[in-house]
């Protein structure tokens, strides 16, 4: 499972059956049905760039995406979010994350053990305490549309905008985010314990967020461009 999240970070077009030659040709002996229950356990899939931790649930309301075309200019014009996983010596524990668009600053995120959506509103309420945006753009999760996640957005007067199924770009900056974070974090420790991951997660956003220079921010860190930024 370890080579299969590497390997699928890199090359998130590879499916069951490249995946399978891919460890086979490393020395790992696999077939696909091992590798499509490995990818299954772990929520992945080929193509969509991430993976695929959150199912819509079927009463929840899907709004459109606001964000074709729009030019984003600010910090707090548009927030993002999304969840992925991290993994532990002993299984896999989830991580959401909230990002302010224009500037990249990680303004919150929570860690959990379940996919539920008391983590997921934490987080946007840990948010909240520090601005709010115009618009609040996500993916179509059951954790995002949840009465008790938009009902927050509402509360607040906050335009709510979902990728399009399957739409990994829709929310590419947060996809970058995971992938840095996997790259420069995850890849380089093997964490054993919940505790060991809230540690490494929490020293690398404050490195991402305070030292971490960006070309397409002129050099400059997410928390420069968030608070200079700011009117």
């Amino acid at each position: 499972m370890r080579l299969i999240d590497e390997e699928y970070t890199r090359h998130p077009f590879y499916g069951v059956l490249r995946l399978t030659a891919w460890l086979n040709r490393n020395g790992y002996e696999a077939n696909p049905k091992r590798t499509r229950r490995l990818m299954r356990l772990m929520g992945i899939e080929a193509v969509y760039q991430k993976p695929k931790l959150s199912k819509p649930a079927p009463n929840h309301k899907i709004y459109p995406y606001l964000l074709k075309g729009m030019k984003i200019t600010e910090p707090d014009q548009v927030w993002c979010s999304d969840i992925t996983y991290i993994r532990t010596k002993y299984g896999f524990v989830y991580l959401v994350a909230v990002m302010d668009w224009f500037s990249r600053y990680v303004l919150s995120y929570k860690i959990s053990n379940t996919l539920d959506t008391a983590f997921c509103v934490d987080a946007l309420d840990m948010a909240l305490k520090i601005s709010k945006p115009e618009i609040f753009n996500s993916d179509q999760g059951s954790q995002f549309t949840s009465h008790e996640f938009t009902n927050c957005l509402k509360e607040k007067e906050i335009d709510i905008s979902m990728d399009g199924r399957g739409r990994c770009f829709d929310n590419i900056f947060i996809e970058r985010l995971w992938r840095s974070l996997k790259y420069e974090e995850v890849y380089l420790n093997d964490y054993n314990t919940v505790k060991d991951v809230v540690s490494g997660i929490s020293g690398y956003f404050d490195f991402y967020d305070n030292e971490r220079i960006h070309q397409a921010l002129g050099y400059r860190t997410p928390a420069e461009n968030y608070f200079k930024e700011r009117k």
